[in-house]
């Protein structure tokens, strides 16, 4: 029998590998609070991270806009954000200066210093194309904390094998009187990357807005988190603590260093 040969690169689907990271930050930095606005529980966020922060110092990985970042720096934390794109951190620094910003990969940035707290927010994880980042992404977590300190994200739950056949129909997301919002995206059940587009229909004529990446079980970033030395110490559908089951559409998961 003859099995699909795997090359010792990274599988990619398509010209998956030319994507730049940071081409989702130059399309979605002046609409992404817009569009975000309501779809999260921010305030449950907010909370929950502050708690888990308890009052020490906060990286968050994939900072964006700073959703979340800049009310936990509201309330007198210590807060570092680091994103790769600077047109999301142009954004943030118009809301607040005070979230310490970084410009680098969080799957690659060294800091000097060691923090209580690291998170990643609402399915940042899904926006690496690989496996090896994903894990990468772990071990620059565990290797910005102190010992005891936490490592928490968010994400939608994910399955090993879509059953959308790979495909998700094109779907009208929001009618306004000079605007439609359309979504569309493709799913590799092989190598798990998905390529998604979201578009714009305006009178002045149509944007695009892509998401790439690759979508990774919450069982999957059990074994990452472990390959990072780091343990799971609790798994909830949101913010507030609602147990995990068999219903839930998000998991909020929570790693501890030893």
């Amino acid at each position: 029998m003859r099995c699909r040969e795997i090359e010792a690169q990274n599988v990619t689907v398509g010209d998956m590998a030319t994507f730049d990271p940071r081409l989702y930050g130059a399309r979605w930095a002046e609409n992404y609070d817009e569009w975000h606005a309501g779809m999260l529980d921010d305030e449950g966020a907010v909370e929950a991270l502050a708690k888990l922060a308890d009052g020490g110092p906060v990286l968050e990985f994939g900072v964006g806009t700073g959703r979340l970042a800049v009310p936990l720096a509201e309330r007198g934390l210590d807060v570092v954000g680091v994103d790769i794109s600077a047109d999301m951190l142009a954004k943030l620094r118009e809301k607040s200066s005070a979230v310490t910003v970084v410009e680098d990969s969080m799957t690659t940035v060294r800091l000097s210093r060691e923090f209580d707290l690291v998170f990643v927010g609402f399915s940042s994880i899904f926006v690496l194309g690989t496996q090896r980042e994903q894990v990468d992404l772990f071990r620059n977590a565990a290797r910005h904390l102190r010992s005891g300190g936490r490592f928490a994200l968010e994400t939608w739950v994910t399955t090993a094998r879509p059953n959308d056949g790979g495909r998700s129909p094109l779907n009208v997301t929001k009618i306004e009187p000079d605007r439609v919002t359309m979504v569309a995206a493709v799913n590799d059940p092989v190598t798990g990357l998905h390529r998604g587009m979201w578009m714009t229909f305006e009178p002045d004529g149509v944007k695009f807005f892509p998401i790439d990446g690759r979508n990774v079980t919450h069982h999957e970033m059990d074994l990452m988190a472990e390959l990072a030395g780091l343990e799971l110490e609790s798994r909830c559908a949101d913010w507030k603590g609602t147990p995990f089951d068999k219903d839930a559409k998000l998991h909020v998961s929570i790693y501890r260093k030893p």
